[in-house]
């Protein structure tokens, strides 16, 4: 891929990233629990996917993009542990919002991670624009 599209791609994620934490925070406000936990690992998996293919890491699954995530980012000190957390947080909640019956997240569980995605999200734009301090 030529330097130009990947730059494109990367730009189209992070829209991607913003535009679905958008829709978290609609979840959020109506009190959809389960689909604000799908809509905040979708924008977090947007903005690290956006990352591993500046630094040319693919991976055809979500657990492949955790599993770059971590070892590029999470366990060479790049991002903090506890974003790392966050992001295998963010995961297992969809998973089981998601693929297992009866699971019905609540408000105590999810809305915490709301803004602690926000920030997520803008360290991952930090690492991308070239940012120290991450």
């Amino acid at each position: 891929m030529r330097e130009e599209e990947i730059q494109a791609l990367i730009a189209y994620r992070l829209q991607r990233a913003t535009e679905t934490l958008e829709e978290a925070r609609i979840m959020q406000n109506i009190g959809h629990w389960n689909t604000c936990a799908n809509r905040l690992y979708y924008a977090a998996f947007y903005a690290v996917s956006a990352l591993l293919i500046r630094d040319n890491h693919i991976a055809s699954k979500h657990s492949g993009v955790k599993a770059l995530f971590n070892r590029y980012y999470v366990k060479t000190g790049i991002v903090t542990k506890e974003n790392g957390r966050l992001y295998s947080r963010l995961f297992d909640l969809r998973q089981e919002g998601d693929y297992i019956d009866f699971v019905s997240l609540d408000a105590e569980t999810v809305e915490p991670l709301v803004d602690a995605t926000v920030m997520f999200i803008n360290t991952i734009r930090s690492l991308l624009s070239g940012s120290e301090g991450i």
